[in-house]
């Protein structure tokens, strides 16, 4: 399952991150690494970005990035 699929109010441990281009390295710096605990905060209102909680701090990412992120609940 990828953080893309989770649902508005849904927590989930990080158990990957997808990719080895900037974007999924940046994320990584920023705290999104395996054994995390993340929660999403909301939604636009097509879908992109999400709003997500982790470490303490809210972080948006577009939903393509969210989907090279796979979690488990």
């Amino acid at each position: 399952m990828t953080l893309a699929n989770l649902a508005v109010g849904s927590k989930a441990m990080v158990t990957r991150v997808a990719g080895r281009d900037a974007v999924s390295k940046r994320l990584m710096e920023m705290g999104v690494v395996p054994g995390v605990w993340i929660r999403v905060i909301k939604t636009a209102p097509f879908g992109d970005p999400i709003e997500i909680r982790l470490k303490g701090y809210n972080l948006a990412m577009r939903r393509n990035e969210a989907e090279s992120i796979e979690v488990s609940e």
